[in-house]
This record gives structure tokens, C-alpha cells and sequence, in this order.
């Protein structure tokens, strides 16, 4: 239908711009009518309303309880960072001045 739409569209362009439009547009709301009467089509929005059931299932947290976990992520990435900088700095300092001898 999709196809059809488009031979159409272009199939009535000495009609006017007018005709050619409404005929790709009456074409694609048949071929979605078509999809969604199909097996996928309906599998579709059988998958849709299940999402959505599962949403309004979800309990969201208080604006406070939010704020709190994103510091608490700020603050584990913070500690995460400071401890593979020092885990570098400190492995830099034993394979360059150590075992190496490269001073800078």
C-alpha cells in the first residue's frame, strides 16, 4: 500500500499538487488501517498496552529520595575518579622512577 501510494502520488502529479497529496495521504492511512489489522499489527498494540500497564505499576520517588541518589552518584563517581587517579599516579611512580630509572 505503501508503494501504491507513492506510484499514486507521483501518477497524479498533472492533477495538481491537491490530488497528489490526499491520494499519499488516503494511501497511507489505508496501509496503516491494514497494519494494524494484521497479526503484527495487533501484536503491536497488545505490546503497547502492556507497557503502559507496566508504567502505571511504577512507583516514583519522592523528589527528596531523588536528590539524594544523585549525590550519592555524584559522590561514588567522586571517590571512583580520586582512586583511579591515585591507582595511575601510583603505578606511574613505580614502572617510570622505580623499576625504569626515567625521572621526569
Amino acid at each position: 500500500m505503501v508503494a501504491v501510494s507513492l506510484v499514486g502520488y507521483y501518477a497524479l502529479g498533472k492533477q495538481g499538487p491537491l490530488f497528489q497529496w490526499l491520494g499519499l495521504l488516503v494511501g497511507l492511512a489505508v496501509a496503516v488501517v491494514i497494519f494494524f489489522l494484521s497479526e503484527t499489527g495487533k501484536a503491536l498494540m497488545a505490546f503497547g498496552q502492556d507497557a503502559v500497564r507496566e508504567m502505571k505499576k511504577v512507583v516514583w520517588p519522592a523528589r527528596r529520595e531523588a536528590i539524594q541518589m544523585t549525590l550519592y552518584v555524584f559522590g561514588f563517581v567522586f571517590v571512583m575518579a580520586l582512586f583511579l587517579w591515585l591507582t595511575d599516579k601510583t603505578l606511574e611512580w613505580v614502572f617510570y622512577d622505580l623499576i625504569l630509572g626515567w625521572k621526569k
